[in-house]
């Protein structure tokens, strides 16, 4: 496929008003795209539209609402009249019951954008889909790995299947991105070659481990910090790590973890791998840090460098050997997307000072 042209281009991105979500729509914004940002009802749009005012006036930016992902033909309307889609929009939680509370709505909002784009955007030349390293990566890695974008991760998947309400809400949501994942991969194979309706359209898979970072809009609660960035100011303020499952205890800063990336240049591979010809039918992994597993602890040390200090009062945090479980052996977003990472001083800079704004 040829390089989408961002000149009057149109991009359709789903679940617009998340954390990464804004991020791209800031990112396409910049280059000239026309963005329609689907939300799931007009009171999520609103940051948006505060936001990025100036284009919602020069008719770069419009809402589209999508109240139910799992209706059929829920995209039917989103998909006519775009030249790409950016798909983030899914389930992000770690509270489902059994398992397929969280399975079948995220394969179902993939496929049913899937079919969609097939019966009506005739427009359309490429899908960007926003998986996860949750595909590729064990919840509970035991032993140091290295891993690329051949891995899945099988495991979680099992334990679903084997241990069902039981196991963890991690491994619930982990199992739902790779079956989502995997449907999108199998459905896309299917149809390419279809005799009937083939589709003519390519897709490109991004997954990335940890995102962190600051807001595209201004926030001015606590609440509105997302997951990821909660468990970052925990660590660089209380010392302590709590993850994000409910109820979880306090574990040290130099336990087990995996990859991070800026949620800026996140958003950026997206946009990459709209325009670049070669990322059509790539899955890459998006990870910072040379591909090395980090641990909270890292992020503290260099907090405590930074001068002047960002934030008033900064956690001394830990000491011992820490475990770095993951290593993502992958130059696929350099070599293919020609991306380019900033540095853990430079994000953990920008998320301090946006806490610090916050007065929390």
């Amino acid at each position: 496929m040829s390089a989408l042209a961002n000149t009057n281009t149109k991009i359709l991105v789903t679940g617009a008003n998340g954390y990464i979500a804004s991020w791209i729509v800031a990112s396409l914004l910049k280059r000239g795209y026309i963005v329609h940002a689907s939300v799931r009802s007009e009171d999520r749009g609103t940051k948006l539209l505060e936001t990025f005012k100036s284009y919602v006036d020069d008719g770069k930016l419009k809402l589209v609402v999508v109240r139910d992902m799992q209706e059929d033909g829920a995209w039917d309307e989103a998909v006519k009249d775009v030249d790409g889609v950016v798909h983030t929009a899914a389930e992000v939680h770690l509270s489902a019951v059994e398992p397929g509370d969280i399975i079948e709505p995220n394969v179902k909002s993939v496929i049913g954008l899937l079919e969609s784009a097939l019966r009506y955007g005739s427009s359309i030349k490429r899908i960007v889909y926003t998986s996860s390293c949750a595909t590729i990566v064990d919840s509970v890695p035991s032993t140091v790995i290295s891993v690329s974008e051949d891995d899945w991760n099988e495991a979680d998947v099992k334990r679903c299947e084997q241990l069902g309400k039981d196991a963890s809400g991690l491994a619930k949501y982990s199992a739902s991105k790779v079956l989502a994942e995997r449907a999108l991969w199998d459905w896309h194979e299917k149809h390419k070659n279809s005799t009937v309706t083939p589709c003519t359209w390519d897709i490109s898979v991004l997954n990335p481990p940890w995102v962190l970072g600051p807001s595209a809009h201004q926030i001015t609660t606590y609440s509105e910090l997302g997951g990821s960035n909660k468990a970052l100011y925990h660590a660089l303020t209380q010392g302590q790590f709590f993850g994000l499952s409910p109820g979880t205890t306090a574990t040290s800063l130099n336990s087990p973890s995996v990859g991070w990336v800026d949620v800026r240049d996140f958003a950026e591979a997206h946009i990459l791998a709209l325009e670049v010809p070669k990322a059509g039918g790539e899955r890459i992994i998006v990870c910072a840090g040379s591909g090395k597993a980090f641990v909270w602890q890292d992020f503290l040390d260099v907090a405590q460098s930074l001068n002047p200090p960002p934030y008033p009062s900064i956690a001394k945090g830990s000491t011992g050997e820490a475990f770095r479980a993951v290593t993502y052996a992958s130059t696929k977003a350099k070599d293919i997307l020609g991306l380019k990472y900033r540095t853990m001083e430079e994000l953990t800079r920008d998320t301090l000072e946006e806490c610090a704004r916050l007065d929390i």
